[in-house]
């Protein structure tokens, strides 16, 4: 529901304005939350004008309510191009909302093979059975992509930097091939956000994001989203309504809280990643740290012309040593938890294995790679707790 698009400020102050319409507030500086299924109708006539147009008013709690609208238009606005958002009760499930709104049996489609294992879950099941077939390609393909686009490729899909090692693809070099071949773009741009990387002035049809990270920022609520252009966005909105997807409005009220912080916060995480990244590579202990912002990454520069700042996350490829050497590191950090999800004010650790996760590509390592989300604490003390867990790591494995 809108009365048209929101006048544009700079980023910062889009997130505090935005979804704030006194349509939705009431004149609070918060917008209600509305616990609502059932939405009545005091009229004949204002019953069948609804039936009309379903998107003016409320008509029933899983279409909409002034709480849902506010987020949702504050995510839309986010981006330049974007024509709409629909939210779904977890980041998975908007991956799910995305693929079906653009796939039918039949169709071919093409999927970063660094990408989110979930993804490919989603890709290697219900996909396939509805007859669909992903491909999984390099994610540094870039523009050679159109190699592999045939006449019945319905979408691409990109996650960049990818999941657990951090590879940067040419975002606009795959756009422009799927646009030369009129082949959908669908990119998981969690890791950054439309702040550090807005996706649809990148040229992408389709952004999905788990809210459940960066939006959410407290680590208490599971929600995703999909954002889509002008074109796509009728079939994005329909498939959700279609499919009954909707979130509740207390996990919606929490992810509103979270966007009026989300600039300072990703800032702060940026800031503390990249500082502790390059503490903890001098370490004896680590083979390679996976980071695209720091210099010397061979991925640096792709990241550099394309991001407007550094996230929370990167790698760390430990020099020897097996798994069950990791319990002499990660089980007495003090303040690396260990745990999925990321985003959240809480810094965590979490041990992962890319190469059961891999297709297209191969990977190998002379050690075990843990993968670290630095939170909102002193960075000086995250790279001390880090620090001795590489100590006790290098003793045990020695």
């Amino acid at each position: 529901m809108s009365d048209g698009a929101p006048e544009k400020f700079a980023s910062d102050t889009q997130l505090i304005r935005a979804g704030r319409d006194a349509r939705y507030t009431q004149g609070v500086v918060n917008p209600p939350v509305y616990h609502a299924s059932t939405c009545t109708f005091e009229t004949l006539a204002e019953f069948d004008e609804r039936l009309k147009h379903p998107d003016d008013g409320l008509y029933y709690g899983r279409r909409g309510t002034p709480t849902i609208w506010a987020l949702e238009d504050a995510l839309t606005g986010m981006h330049a191009d974007a024509a709409g958002t629909k939210l779904f009760p977890s980041g998975v499930a908007a991956l799910a909302g995305a693929f079906l709104a653009v796939c039918r049996a039949g169709d071919h489609v093409l999927i970063a093979d660094t990408a989110y294992e979930p993804t490919r879950v989603l890709a290697n099941g219900v996909l396939k059975r509805m007859g669909v077939e992903c491909e999984f390609y390099d994610p540094l393909i870039g523009g050679d992509i159109s190699g592999l686009i045939r006449d019945d490729t319905r979408a691409i899909f990109m996650e960049s930097p990818g999941s657990l090692t951090f590879e940067v693809q040419d975002v606009p070099a795959i756009v422009a091939a799927a646009k030369k071949r009129d082949v959908t773009t669908i990119v998981d741009n969690t890791w950054a956000t439309p702040l550090l990387f807005p996706s649809l002035q990148h040229g992408v049809d389709i952004e999905v994001q788990s809210l459940t990270k960066f939006i959410v920022g407290h680590s208490d609520a599971m929600m995703g989203s999909v954002t889509a252009n002008k074109a796509l966005w009728p079939r994005v909105k329909a498939t959700a309504l279609r499919l009954g997807q909707c979130a509740g409005p207390d996990d919606v009220f929490l992810a509103l809280r979270g966007v009026r912080t989300l600039s300072m916060r990703l800032h702060r995480h940026g800031e503390t990643a990249l500082k502790t990244a390059a503490a903890v590579q001098m370490h004896s202990a680590v083979a390679d740290v996976l980071c695209p912002g720091l210099p010397g990454n061979p991925h640096h520069d792709l990241w550099q012309r394309d991001f407007l700042g550094y996230s929370s996350l990167f790698s760390i490829v430990l020099n020897g040593g097996e798994r069950h050497h990791l319990a002499a590191m990660v089980d007495d950090l003090r303040l690396f938890s260990m745990g999925f999800s990321f985003g959240g004010f809480e810094s965590l650790i979490l041990p992962v294995s890319p190469e059961t996760v891999r297709s297209a590509t191969q990977w190998s390592a002379p050690g075990p790679v843990l993968r670290i989300h630095c939170g909102l604490e002193d960075a000086d003390d995250l790279i001390a707790d880090l620090m001795a867990g590489l100590d006790r790591f290098q003793k045990a494995a020695a």
